[in-house]
């Protein structure tokens, strides 16, 4: 039996400072540094990104903080 992927979510701005607790310009100072996932263009005035990705980024985070 096959299991159906998870949908993808979108996350808008204000849901990922939110989410990591940092600012606007510091979410894109480690966006250009490569330190944080790029957002993705959904419409051509909006973007997002993806939850799984900032989910995984604060894991990894939350895993180097504490020396793991």
């Amino acid at each position: 039996m096959q299991t159906q992927p998870q949908p993808t979510k979108i996350l808008r701005l204000p849901a990922v400072m939110d989410r990591t607790g940092l600012s606007k310009p510091y979410l894109y100072q480690m966006i250009k540094r490569g330190e944080f996932p790029a957002s993705v263009r959904i419409a051509p005035r909006y973007a997002g990104w993806i939850e799984q990705e900032v989910t995984d980024w604060l894991h990894q985070s939350i895993a180097a903080a504490r020396g793991q």
